[in-house]
């Protein structure tokens, strides 16, 4: 095997480790939103709790997974590769520090401004007391979730940088069990059974920190409180942070925007958006977000080394084994989204109307899938590279489109406009990225690129449209939900079958590389 074969197969099994375990938490995820789809189905409670989950959820994304992650990773892995493991743990400890003291603050004052926060971010609500009201008081509930994820998300990438992916990538599988054990647990006690998804936020992330915490011991970490935040490498971190909570921030005015909008149109709107959401967020989660977290430790220590040309080849290998996986996971949920809408969540009080709606969504999510995955493995290089303010200024650019796009497209679409308008601006996004990367003398070759993806999709779309249409010989004595999740079954199985089988026809590279892994697997 090649060092070229070697390394992407490398890249392939740390991705499959960690796609194996972020799998399990985003199957939770899905069950959490069967649980909350079949006790309230798309309705004013499961419109006020999305509301007021988004607040400490976006939050969440600048102070956890997105930026302080992105920030904080690439220094520590240098301070791991250029000095000593007590180097970076004293950076650690400092970050950890400030977590605690800032976003400590920023919790209280969520609590006390909630009802600011959501006249501005759903408005709509205003004319029914009762629905704000609610919305209030279950996003104080709530934010203190923001907190603990946040130290969760640090735990994360510490671990990350020391090639432990395990662990953390399953640890949001609590998050998702606390909603769900709350959820079946408080029902029928509380007079208000939406506060039980809401105390289920609260455990869950007390889960998800927990969870990881052994291990982090295990690398040698102790925590101390540590209020050095004058030291230099924490000003890198800042310098990267800043940027990057700026072109974040842009995106969380989007989708606030995106919600107030949702708020005045017909009741259900939220949800839909919501429940289809999830579902594109499946394969984002389980291949993209897997790939993104294996390929930035990787890319830092490639950075810290000044190996650009070995850079680009870590770039070119993240990013077509991401586009093996996700375009025809795009084709999939664009042309079999009914179906996989009404097995996960047509029952209970989540009806034919409500299935039809978000299946509408989800077609509109399913292409914008691929340049969201896009980003997740083409910013980590950005950022490795301690360029923060890149992504900052494409992101700002997509958001600013994506507002644009907004009145004429929920004009035409209705609230499948707001879909549509997020897949655009994340596939315009995903461009930029793409087209400005070589300015930072990281090679990449266009014509490779678009070939292999143009062969991808080809395939992807050929299997996706033949799977639809197979004909279907299931007995009139099955139940509706085994009729179902047979028909799902027959027709998954024939993409996956039919995808792999276009895809070494037209010669894609990693369908060759799993074949050649295969073979020399094989004993003798």
């Amino acid at each position: 095997m090649s060092t070229s074969t070697e390394k992407k197969s490398s890249l392939l099994v740390a991705a499959g480790r960690v796609s194996s375990a972020t799998a399990v938490s985003r199957v939770l995820g899905l069950v959490r939103e069967q649980v909350m789809a079949y006790f309230f189905g798309a309705s004013m409670a499961t419109d006020v709790f999305v509301t007021a989950f988004r607040i400490p959820n976006l939050l969440r994304d600048l102070f956890a997974e997105g930026a302080l992650s992105s920030a904080f990773v690439p220094i520590f892995k240098e301070r791991l590769v250029k000095g000593t493991d007590e180097e970076a743990f004293d950076l650690a400890r400092i970050v950890f520090t400030a977590l605690l003291v800032v976003v400590g603050l920023i919790v209280l004052l969520g609590i006390v401004a909630s009802p600011l926060i959501i006249y501005i971010s759903a408005n709509g609500f205003t004319e029914n007391a009762v629905k704000f009201d609610l919305t209030v008081s279950l996003t104080r509930v709530m934010m203190p979730f923001l907190l603990l994820v946040s130290l969760a998300a640090l735990v994360m990438g510490m671990l990350n940088s020391f090639g432990r992916f395990g662990v953390p990538a399953i640890a949001p599988a609590f998050f998702n069990l606390g909603i769900i054990v709350c959820t079946f647990g408080l029902y029928h006690y509380l007079e208000m059974p939406v506060y039980a998804m809401a105390i289920g936020v609260l455990v869950g992330g007390l889960g998800q920190l927990f969870i990881q915490w052994p291990q982090l011991r295990k690398v040698g970490f102790r925590f101390r409180f540590r209020f050095n935040f004058l030291d230099e490498n924490v000003k890198r971190v800042l310098r990267l942070f800043g940027p990057m909570v700026a072109g974040l921030s842009a995106s969380r005015v989007n989708i606030l925007v995106s919600t107030l909008v949702a708020s005045y149109l017909v009741e259900g709107s939220i949800s839909y958006l919501n429940y289809s959401y999830r579902l594109m967020h499946f394969p984002l989660g389980v291949f993209a977000v897997a790939l993104g977290t294996v390929t930035l430790p990787n890319a830092s220590e490639l950075a810290a080394r000044r190996d650009l040309r070995s850079l680009g080849d870590a770039f070119h290998k993240a990013l077509n084994l991401n586009m093996f996986l996700i375009i025809p996971s795009a084709f999939y949920l664009a042309l079999l989204g009914y179906d996989l809408v009404s097995l996960v969540y047509q029952w209970g009080a989540f009806g034919e109307t409500a299935a039809h709606n978000t299946a509408f969504t989800l077609f509109h999510y399913s292409y914008g899938l691929i340049g969201f995955a896009a980003v997740r493995v083409t910013a980590p290089i950005y950022y490795a590279l301690n360029d923060s303010k890149t992504p900052m200024w494409t992101s700002m650019a997509s958001v600013a489109l994506n507002i644009a796009l907004y009145y004429p497209l929920v004009k035409i679409l209705d609230f499948a406009g707001l879909a549509a308008a997020t897949s655009i601006a994340g596939l315009v996004n995903f461009g930029l990225l793409l087209y400005l990367l070589p300015r930072k003398d990281v090679p990449v070759d266009f014509p490779a690129v678009f070939l292999n993806v143009f062969r991808m999709v080809v395939a992807a779309g050929l299997a996706a449209f033949l799977a639809e249409h197979l004909p279907q010989f299931f007995g009139g004595e099955l139940t509706e939900g085994m009729r179902r999740t047979l028909t799902l079954a027959t027709k998954t199985l024939a993409v996956g079958v039919l995808y792999f089988v276009f895809c070494y026809v037209l010669r894609v590279r990693e369908v060759s590389i799993l074949v050649k892994r295969t073979i020399l697997r094989r004993p003798g």
